[in-house]
């Protein structure tokens, strides 16, 4: 398995991409991220083309077992950030 690209990685490859410095691209990355995580965050969803969708989903109040003491106890409700992945890129993966 590959390792992972690195944030570094990102923004120099975003930047040759947009033939654009990498500060400009680096800011451009901040500013999806940030779009992304005030809109996920305010109970939305965010779908990036060909990617996928990113949306928050709330668990409900559940029994789960402490692995150490094998006791029961009860986890309160909270929310996972969950991610679709889209069929454009599923395909391009496997094909």
């Amino acid at each position: 398995m590959a390792k992972p690209m690195t944030k570094t990685q990102l923004v120099a490859a975003l930047a040759e991409d947009m033939g654009a410095d990498k500060k400009s691209a680096g800011a451009a990355l901040e500013a999806v991220c940030a779009l992304i995580t005030r809109e996920v965050s305010a109970g939305g969803a965010v779908t990036l083309p060909g990617v996928g969708k990113i949306y928050c989903r709330e668990r409900p109040e559940r029994m789960v077992r402490n692995p150490a003491t094998g006791e029961q106890i009860k986890k309160e409700a909270d929310k996972v950030v969950k991610m679709t992945i889209a069929k454009a890129l599923k395909d391009s993966v496997n094909g």
